[in-house]
C-alpha cells in the first residue's frame, strides 16, 4: 500500500521496437522499485499510433488537450501522475527517435491547459546507440532541454561516467547487447539513484 511519501516514476520508451530501449527503461524502473519501493509506470511508443504536433494552438485555444485523439492521450495522465519520469530513446542519425520527439513536442497540450502541469517534477534521461559513441550524450542533452522549458529538474548519475544520465552501448544486438553493456548498467543505476533522491527531497520541501 502506498502512502502520500512514496515515490511515483514514470518510465518512457521512445522506441519503435521490443529491444535495447525497452529492456534499459524497464531495467531503471525494476532497480528502483526494488532499491527504493516505488509506484512505477509504464510507456512505450512500440505500436503507439501517435501523430505530430502540427503547432495547430488547439490545445491553446480550447485549453482542452490535444487536437489528436491518439494513444498519447493515455500518456499525459501518467505525466501528471508521476513524481519523476526516465524518459529512453534509441540513436537515430545521432539524436533522438522521431517518436521519442513526438512524445515530447506533443506535451504541449498539457502545458497549455495549465502552464505549471510539469513544474519540480525530476527529469532523467538514457540512449542507446549501436556504437558507443553514436550519439548518446547529444540525445540525452535534447531531453534534458524538454524538462528545462517543461519547468521539471534534469537530473543525472553525476561526474566522472554519468554526466547526462545514461549512455548505453547495445553493439546491435538489441536488449542482450544493453545488458551485456556493465558500463551502462552502472551509469544507470547512478541515475536512477540521483533522481529517486532528488524525487524524495522534492516532495519533503512540498
Amino acid at each position: 500500500m502506498s502512502d502520500d511519501t512514496s515515490i511515483k516514476l514514470l518510465g518512457i520508451s521512445g522506441s519503435p521496437r521490443k529491444g535495447s530501449t525497452d529492456y534499459v527503461v524497464n531495467e531503471a524502473l525494476r532497480y528502483a522499485q526494488e532499491k527504493y519501493n516505488v509506484e512505477v509506470e509504464y510507456f512505450s511508443a512500440r505500436a503507439k499510433n501517435m501523430k505530430f504536433c502540427i503547432h495547430c494552438d488547439y490545445c491553446v485555444r480550447k485549453k482542452e488537450g490535444c487536437v489528436h485523439k491518439d494513444d498519447l492521450v493515455e500518456l499525459y495522465d501518467k505525466m501528471l501522475w508521476a513524481d519523476a519520469w526516465i524518459i529512453g530513446t534509441p540513436v537515430y542519425q545521432g539524436t533522438l527517435s522521431a517518436q521519442t520527439k513526438t512524445i515530447m513536442d506533443r506535451c504541449r497540450a498539457v502545458v497549455a491547459r495549465n502552464p505549471k502541469a510539469f513544474l519540480n517534477k525530476v527529469g532523467a534521461a538514457t540512449a542507446v546507440g549501436g556504437d558507443r559513441v553514436g550519439g548518446q550524450e547529444p540525445a540525452m542533452q535534447t531531453i534534458h532541454n524538454f524538462y528545462i522549458i517543461s519547468e521539471m529538474i534534469p537530473i543525472a548519475g553525476g561526474s566522472f561516467g554519468s554526466n547526462l544520465g545514461a549512455a548505453f552501448w547495445s553493439q546491435d544486438k538489441g536488449a542482450e547487447g544493453a545488458a551485456e553493456d556493465s558500463e551502462g548498467i552502472r551509469t544507470l543505476h547512478r541515475t536512477v539513484n540521483k533522481m529517486i533522491k532528488t524525487a524524495i527531497a522534492m516532495k519533503s520541501i512540498k
